[in-house]
């Protein structure tokens, strides 16, 4: 557990955790900074980093450990969450794709991962103020860690409009392009790129298709149409 010296609230005191428990006074250099310093100190061959807002469920302990010490082919395993606070509900995360994760993040920083995975990307990027997780995610699928869903909920996710997360979406297309800037994230600038131009390209399609030349055009091509499926019934 990483410390920093932020307002605690009254009766605030660590005399009362469990032994087990580590504490790592530091100053406040933001959410990567505590994540790297305990991460770092951490002895067991598994992570799974934990916000101070949210719950963890035992979902990840019961049954997500077994999966990565049975499965050493599996770096990553995520859940579902419940939200609570200012939001209620079942958060359903989505099956693993490479490219839906370029698009945008979907993976929270609770997940379960190995350790080794940590240190071969470096850690968390500390100069990130927000989005952290998905830049590390990124880099950890760049370096061949594979990613298994968990569809239980694992955790129960805080939601609040003062959030990390909601003070970051204004400077998420800068962030973005940091993250996409890096030299090493350069194949997933392309394909994010070439995603973008394809999904662009689709939505002008859509458009055309509603107007009314190409109605006008899709009518008078018709016939045509018609006697090439007619010649081919008679050869």
């Amino acid at each position: 557990m990483t410390d920093h010296p932020n307002p605690k609230p009254p009766g605030f005191s660590t005399k009362s955790w469990r032994p087990a428990t580590c504490v790592v006074p530091q100053p406040n250099r933001g959410a990567a900074a505590a994540r790297n310093a305990g991460i770092r100190l951490a002895k067991g061959e598994f992570i799974l980093p934990l916000d101070s807002d949210n719950r963890l469920r035992d979902v990840y302990l019961n049954e997500g450990v077994s999966l990565l010490k049975n499965n050493p082919g599996i770096g990553v395993i995520y859940t579902d969450a419940e939200y609570f606070g200012e939001r209620s509900g079942r958060w359903h995360v989505p099956e693993f794709n490479l490219l839906s994760l370029i698009r945008m993040n979907f993976i929270d920083t609770c997940a379960l991962y190995r350790k080794k995975l940590w240190e071969e990307v470096g850690g968390y990027d500390e100069r990130l103020i927000g989005l952290q997780d998905w830049d590390f995610w990124l880099r950890v699928a760049l370096h061949g860690g594979s990613f298994v869903h968990l569809p239980k909920i694992g955790f129960d996710y805080r939601v609040r409009q003062d959030s990390m997360t909601a003070r970051a979406r204004p400077r998420a297309a800068e962030i973005a392009n940091y993250i996409f800037g890096k030299p090493e994230m350069a194949c997933y600038k392309l394909l994010r790129e070439t995603d973008e131009e394809v999904q662009n390209l689709r939505a002008q399609i859509r458009g055309m298709r509603g107007s009314r030349s190409y109605r006008l055009g899709r009518g008078l091509l018709l016939p045509a149409r018609l006697l090439r499926k007619l010649s081919r019934c008679f050869h």
